[in-house]
């Protein structure tokens, strides 16, 4: 896998990515593009229109052009990396694809972004593409950007889109008068690095909303030998943490024991960063969690933060970390 493959989802359908337009769907809707799930097959299903697949996909073309879909970012950012999968698509997907960017303020109507008015730059140029394959492309851009547009040559079906990046939020939510989750994915806050993530994702704890069921958060392995587990947290923006919300919703046989929270300061986001070289300040003694609560710890001497070390005693699972604060 590409190492740009662990960093945030820009168009996922969890941080509100959308599919506004496509030029045509015929057998199979645009939406199905960002969907969370992998793509899936189903023997002997059809619809009114032909074989169902788990994607988006076109009719033949019978006339010179290709087809497009365009996409709003769930989180605006800066795309380090896509994957293009045609899973499942063996005769039908593309011969090739290129995506297209822009940066628009507000929300715009599909109607307009399908227009002439919108100014897009190449982001992947014109590409091959293998079928029933993860195409996965490395880009090199320094931009913003808010939409993309899928571009398909000639025609055919795409199951999935993936758009890894840095998230870049408008810089109006980080003001030293208001309060900020400094840890949310939608404000570009990154889980760094955990001890395991065996049942459950590290970036699942920064998700928007409460988590859906239990693989929807963190969770480790069952550990069997001494110390504990642990998970990183890079805030969006250096700043104090004054309050701090855990969440073990839907870990009721598996949640941890007891929990504490350390910041450290390296002074820039964008610096080295080793935690095994920091200086680590205890945030939050070690306090007992209780199984499927939502927990509130008050920080008594806030400290400036760049990063936030949970640890979890022994092991087990967390939906949801918050780290309320200022930015500095």
């Amino acid at each position: 896998m590409a190492s740009f493959t662990d960093l945030i989802d820009l168009a996922s359908e969890r941080l509100g990515g959308a599919v506004l337009a496509a030029n045509d769907e015929f057998f199979a809707p645009k939406e199905a593009l960002l969907k969370q799930s992998a793509p899936e097959w189903r023997e002997g299903a059809y619809t009114e229109r032909g074989k169902w697949m788990d994607g988006w996909e076109t009719r033949r073309r019978r006339s010179a052009g290709h087809d497009w879909a365009i996409v709003r970012l769930g989180a605006p950012g800066i795309v380090r990396g896509v994957v293009i999968d045609t899973s499942y698509f063996t005769g039908n997907y593309p011969e090739r694809a290129s995506i297209d960017m822009t940066s628009v303020d507000g929300a715009p109507s599909a109607e307009w972004l399908s227009g002439s008015e919108v100014q897009w730059e190449p982001l992947l140029i014109e590409t091959q593409l293998e079928g029933n394959t993860t195409n996965e492309f490395e880009v090199d851009s320094r931009r913003r950007v808010t939409h993309l547009r899928l571009n398909i040559f000639p025609d055919g079906g795409v199951a999935r889109l993936r758009v890894y990046g840095d998230v870049i939020p408008s810089e109006s939510i980080f003001t030293d008068i208001r309060e900020t989750d400094l840890a949310a994915m939608t404000n570009g806050g990154y889980v760094v690095e955990c001890s395991d993530m065996h049942y459950g994702h590290r970036q699942n704890l920064i998700l928007p909303g409460r988590s859906t069921h239990m693989g929807d958060g963190w969770e480790t392995k069952r550990r069997r030998g001494p110390g504990n587990d642990w998970t990183i947290v890079r805030l969006a923006r250096r700043g104090r943490v004054e309050r701090i919300e855990l969440d073990t919703d839907h870990f009721k046989g598996n949640a941890p024991g007891s929990v504490m929270l350390e910041s450290c300061d390296i002074g820039s986001l964008s610096g080295k960063f080793d935690a095994g070289k920091v200086e680590w300040r205890k945030v939050v003694g070690e306090s007992p969690v209780q199984p499927h609560t939502w927990h509130h710890f008050d920080v008594t001497n806030p400290v400036v933060a760049t990063h936030v070390r949970l640890n979890i005693y022994p092991d087990g699972g967390v939906a949801r970390l918050r780290l309320f604060g200022r930015a500095v």
